[in-house]
């Protein structure tokens, strides 16, 4: 019988949100806390699988006692603090962030977007005509993606799944300063003549749609790219021996792209660019 260590158990950690008592395991960010409670904190730069960024602040709650406000998705949740995530203060900053945000990028297919700026009853256009937006033509140098940084955020997500947290292939980082600051591989060159292994691991943590597959940018540029028509079935990946789950998401018979789950031990979300781009000959009907 094969002993398993399961560490040293948890304890738990009070604390009062929004008025009431709340319980999570030491270690947790608010963030979980908000989550287990069923509150909806919105958030952009936060994922499952990376370290977080604190990049976006749309997570941002008021912890009493703390002069600034406090970015959910990173704070710890400490014993006895007292957190409140829908005061005016804490709105009036998500809804400026989201302004700033949709007045300078396209957010078009940022998942929940439209709903926030609804309900922060956010104004992107108050800022007029003038207000300086990041319109680049997207950038199609190869078959597997496409990157369109008029719709990236900057929230630096893809940088970490390249780098030292995932991928260890440094083919991306942040050029330029300020508001000319741009996600780019080498010299800001072809993504062909970059260090990228196209693994498509920055695709599957992009929260905007800025880094997306060929197959889904050829679909919405003809109008038949359709989510509610898609269906996705995990599988495992017969390449190798690793045994690495894919999420094949089919639309009309056709595979449209490859995820991985998150929760899975072995890839948590990342593959190779065989599992996620290696799909053709499943349909090669010829």
């Amino acid at each position: 019988m094969t002993a398993i260590p399961l560490g040293v158990p948890r304890r738990l950690v009070e604390f009062t949100l929004d008025g009431q008592e709340a319980r999570v395991p030491e270690g947790s960010t608010i963030l979980d806390a908000c989550r287990a409670a069923g509150k909806d904190v919105p958030t952009l730069c936060q994922g499952d699988t990376l370290t977080p960024k604190n990049a976006c602040r749309v997570c941002v709650v008021e912890v009493e006692g703390a002069r600034t406000l406090a970015p959910a998705c990173s704070r710890r949740a400490e014993q006895g603090m007292v957190v409140r995530t829908d005061t005016e203060r804490a709105r009036h900053s998500r809804k400026v962030v989201l302004e700033l945000l949709a007045s300078s990028v396209d957010l078009s297919t940022t998942p929940s977007a439209a709903q926030w700026i609804k309900e922060y009853e956010a104004k992107p256009d108050r800022f007029g005509p003038d207000a300086a937006r990041v319109d680049e033509e997207p950038r199609v140098d190869n078959d597997l993606y496409v990157r369109e940084y008029g719709k990236c955020i900057l929230c630096y997500k893809c940088v970490d799944a390249c780098g030292d947290q995932w991928q260890n292939s440094f083919a991306i980082s942040v050029a330029g300063r300020g508001f000319d600051a741009r996600i780019a591989v080498e010299h800001d060159g072809p993504l062909t003549d970059s260090a990228c292994v196209y693994c498509g691991n920055c695709i599957e943590v992009c929260p905007t749609g800025a880094l997306s597959f060929k197959s889904e940018f050829d679909m919405r540029a003809a109008g038949t790219w359709d989510e509610e028509r898609q269906s996705a079935t995990t599988t495992v990946c017969a390449y190798c021996g690793v045994g690495c789950n894919l999420t094949l998401h089919v639309q009309d018979n056709e595979i449209v792209k490859v995820t991985s789950p998150h929760d899975n031990p072995v890839t948590h979300g990342n593959l190779c660019i065989k599992g996620r781009f290696g799909y053709q000959h499943v349909q090669n009907r010829d």
